[in-house]
């Protein structure tokens, strides 16, 4: 840094500014892979000395210059005020351990630097080994109570003994706090895993965000892979963030005895964990990286176990959606036993309602109502859409010719007839097909302006859906012959549509269809 703040100022090359740590560069790129390695998963614990006294640098590395803590060596650095270690802090923030001065561009310099740290910065994991040679200007007992530190000393006490068990203390203390926090912030990361696969509604999916979010949960995780054991015992990958040209002949193995017995594995440069579940065969989860730390095999063992749970709920939506999927189809071919006309209508209904939703999607239109599953969903419930004609009196339902007012009357019943029936199945699911189909059922014979039935509603207060098919349906009803009338001309029908935009349909649904019609044809 310009103003020196890295700097030893006793001129011997015991600092540890720029000239160091570019001899620091040249050592590591002289030294082997595996030395490289060392270096990278054992970085040195940083120490920060904050003292005017450029002896008291000095003193200090000489002392502890050869010090190391499990396997890992440690690295001075030098600050002579309370500015210069500001700036190291905020350079540096794995900087473990502060040897603190209390007297040093000002009487509490040293002091103000603590509050600083620990309330400005929210740094509670550096440890602070307070050093003074002049108690009287900070009493022990007050500054200890007055003030977040670890440590107090009177610099004549400090021998080179307790220098290094002060030392090693913190450095300890440290390790406890930052593996602590490293718990912590894993555990956060997997419950906003969790939180993550428990909305995802496909498999495919599921899988893949699974393997993303394994990859990610760890910070030496090169490679994550998700296997089930496919033909001949052998393992079947079913999804990979990463994966390598070649998968070692140990990790291969691994993986067929974790879904032999389930119990994980781990070895230098990888790990295998099991996800169980309980319906179908285990799956393996493989991380390839590392080393990875003791600590981390729970977080890793906790996200499988969290996610077999999902990948069972998965299989329950499945499960639950293919009845409904089955239901609307019974409920559909009920309908088109009393409609000879429902069976080939609905199916293309269905098609013009996804289109239009689709197209208003993309116009970003209707932004807090629509969405994917809206979209999904609309063309399998407007198969619902005429459902309540079940109740209708076939004499008036097949009669060949207009209806006339006290008929009409008894057929406007079908839109509240369907709507019930939907609405009693759907046992109060809000986002089902059932409850999409009873809200069409119910208002897609309701009009924009409010003349239509079954009650009146207008404008925005009809259901999204019910507007929607109530142009698809009207289109596709005047384009096709019924037993009371001939098919309409192409041209005739669209003429229609326009001139009752507003009135019979919303004018924004109107003009998405329209401009499906325009892109992909009459006949899609």
């Amino acid at each position: 840094m310009a103003d020196g703040c890295d700097r030893g100022g006793n001129g011997d090359g015991a600092d540890d500014g720029r000239r160091g740590a570019a001899n620091d560069v040249l050592e590591f790129a002289a030294e082997t892979e595996d030395a490289a390695d060392r270096v990278r998963h054992n970085p040195p614990w940083l120490i920060l000395i904050v003292d005017d006294d450029h002896e008291v640098h000095a003193i200090t590395r000489v002392v502890l210059g050869e010090m190391s803590f499990e396997e890992r060596p440690v690295r001075f650095l030098s600050a002579y005020t309370a500015r210069q270690a500001r700036s190291l802090l905020v350079e540096h923030p794995g900087i473990a351990a502060i040897l603190l001065d209390v007297v040093m561009e000002t009487d509490d310099a040293g002091l103000k630097l603590v509050r600083h740290i620990r309330e400005e910065m929210g740094n509670r994991q550096v440890r602070i080994i307070l050093r003074t040679g002049q108690p009287g200007q900070a009493p022990e007992r007050q500054v200890i109570a007055a003030y977040d530190i670890n440590d107090y000393k009177a610099k004549s006490e400090l021998t080179a003994q307790k220098l290094y068990t002060a030392a090693v203390a913190a450095l300890r203390s440290y390790q406890h706090i930052a593996t602590i926090e490293r718990g912590r912030q894993g555990l956060g990361r997997v419950m906003e895993a969790a939180d993550h696969l428990a909305g995802l509604r496909s498999r495919s999916q599921f899988l893949a965000g699974l393997v993303g979010r394994a990859a990610a949960l760890l910070t030496d995780v090169q490679s994550a892979i998700l296997c089930g054991m496919g033909e001949g015992d052998q393992p079947s990958i079913l999804a990979e963030a990463g994966l390598p040209a070649d998968l070692p002949a140990e990790v291969a193995a691994d993986i067929v005895a974790v879904l032999g017995d389930g119990q994980a594995r781990w070895g230098s440069r990888h790990g295998v964990t099991v996800l169980r579940s309980r319906d179908a065969a285990p799956l393996a989860l493989c991380l390839l990286g590392g080393p990875f730390a003791e600590g981390d095999r729970p977080l890793v063992e906790l996200l499988c176990t969290k996610a077999a749970v999902g990948l069972d709920n998965l299989r329950l939506y499945e499960r639950l959606n293919q009845a409904q999927i089955a239901t609307v189809h019974a409920l559909g071919k009920l309908a088109e036993y009393k409609d000879e006309v429902t069976g080939d209508h609905v199916k293309r209904l269905g098609r013009w309602a996804t289109a239009i939703a689709r197209e208003l999607y993309a116009r970003n239109a209707f932004a807090d109502e629509l969405d994917d599953w809206f979209c999904d969903t609309i063309g399998l419930a407007s198969v619902l859409h005429d459902v309540g004609k079940v109740g209708i009196p076939d004499a008036i339902l097949r009669k060949p010719g207009r209806l006339d007012e006290a008929e009409m009357a008894v057929m406007r019943d079908h839109a509240s007839i369907g709507g019930n029936i939907l609405r009693d199945a759907c046992g109060g699911d809000r986002r089902g097909y059932l409850s999409m189909g009873a809200e069409i059922a119910e208002s897609h014979h309701e009009k924009f302006d409010g003349s239509g039935y079954p009650q009146g509603l207008a404008g925005d207060a009809i259901p999204l859906a019910g507007r929607i098919v109530a142009v698809a349906d009207v289109f596709d009803a005047l384009l096709h012959r019924r037993p009371y009338k001939k098919a309409w001309d192409i041209a005739e029908v669209l003429d229609l549509l326009r001139a009752e935009s507003g009135s019979h349909f919303d004018p924004r649904v109107v003009d998405a269809f329209l401009a499906v019609l325009e892109r992909d044809g009459a006949g899609a």
